[in-house]
């Protein structure tokens, strides 16, 4: 009974602890807007935006164990999407996001089926092809995209009844979607699909053998993160209200997947802090050094992988693991009992049986051919 007791309040805490730890975040969040400038406020929408199509890159890359080097190609689907609605026919914006979202989920779908035929760096070299050959492409579709010169179309406006400035207004937006993103994207992981992606990850054969299906789930792998990756494109182009070929070059879908490596593969926090790992770290290394900030970012990059080779998101683990062996080792063995020396341990005890569990002297090559005591002595015919 005192175990059950023991166990229990042990969960009890552990989920006081998570409610409480979600209701400071959730205040902060929701009051940050209200003490911050406008462009910090600008930056944490970014962050947030961001985090939805890491969240979708996670799905893929850190549950699924597929690498996709074009992710920015279907971030820019769900930008043009958008754009193209809000410029040439007119809808609202809140219109955009079903079909971004719709739309880049068939494009993954289609796009998942070689998927099922390669892996590894073949599969990776596909999805790079598609991040190369998508902006040329916007650029020669002159008369829906605008060309080179992109289009421009207006930001979310608040309403009356709101009393909040364009930025904040567009803060609280695009927080509500994100939410609802990183909530479905945790149910999704926490339902048979994510147990199966999983299992997809760690052996093939093994999950096929217990009755995975291996074609369906790596396609849906791709369909759901290409469809986060639409939702984040369209609130790109809500928060900036601009959209060009070139904005969405394959560098996006490179940052994207260091972003998500450095946040944490696998992880559900591993978004957030990409998010504003992406957000944040260009423009540090452009206060640090205005001639070479790229040099900067890939140093950063670097020293946080050496730090935390799991990604920022395992860093409190690795910290405490190693605060709590510390002081273990500088206590010594549980019991009380001094440590054994290793010096005094290889010396010979003297006393009864002792001779028996002392080691044997090694012989001595001189006197192999010694005579024995007591023998007669040799004769030169001998």
């Amino acid at each position: 009974m005192s175990t059950i007791s023991g166990a229990l309040g042990t969960e009890r805490a552990r989920r006081l602890r998570a409610a409480l730890i979600t209701a400071v975040v959730a205040a902060v969040v929701v009051y940050a807007p209200f003490y911050l400038a406008p462009f910090q406020v600008f930056q944490l929408t970014m962050v947030l935006l961001y985090a939805v199509a890491l969240a979708g890159l996670n799905l893929l890359v850190g549950f699924g164990g597929q690498i996709s080097l074009g992710h920015g190609a279907f971030f820019a689907a769900g930008a043009y999407t958008a754009a193209v609605m809000l410029d040439r026919y007119g809808t609202g914006h809140l219109a955009t996001l079903p079909v971004a979202a719709a739309g880049c989920f068939l494009l993954g779908l289609g796009f998942g089926v070689p998927a099922l035929r390669l892996r590894g760096l073949h599969l990776a070299l596909v999805t790079l092809s598609f991040a190369v050959f998508l902006p040329p492409l916007l650029k020669r579709l002159e008369p829906v995209t605008g060309g080179s010169m992109g289009l421009t179309v207006n930001k979310l406006e608040p309403p009356a009844w709101s009393g909040l400035a364009e930025d904040q207004w567009t803060y609280f937006v695009v927080l509500a979607v994100a939410a609802v993103a990183l909530l479905l994207a945790r149910n999704l992981l926490g339902s048979r699909v994510g147990r199966a992606l999983r299992a997809v990850r760690d052996n093939e054969s093994a999950a096929e053998v217990m009755g995975v299906r291996l074609s369906l789930h790596k396609t849906l792998a791709f369909a759901w993160s290409s469809m986060f990756a639409g939702v984040a494109g369209c609130l790109y182009t809500w928060v900036i209200g601009f959209v060009s070929p070139d904005s969405f070059g394959f560098v996006l879908s490179i940052t994207l997947l260091a972003a998500l490596v450095v946040g944490g593969l696998g992880s559900l926090y591993g978004p957030l802090l990409g998010g504003a790992f992406v957000m944040y770290v260009p423009s540090l290394s452009q206060d640090i050094s205005e001639a070479a900030p790229g040099v900067v970012f890939g140093l950063l990059i670097i020293t946080v992988m050496f730090v935390a080779p799991t990604g920022l998101a395992g860093l409190p683990v690795r910290v405490l693991g190693a605060v709590t062996r510390r002081p273990l080792r500088a206590a010594g063995p549980p019991d009380g009992t001094p440590e054994a020396d290793p010096a005094t341990e290889a010396e010979p005890r003297s006393g009864t049986g002792s001779a028996a569990s002392a080691p044997l002297p090694a012989a001595d090559p001189s006197v192999a051919d010694a005579e024995p005591v007591g023998a007669p002595p040799r004769t030169e015919k001998e």
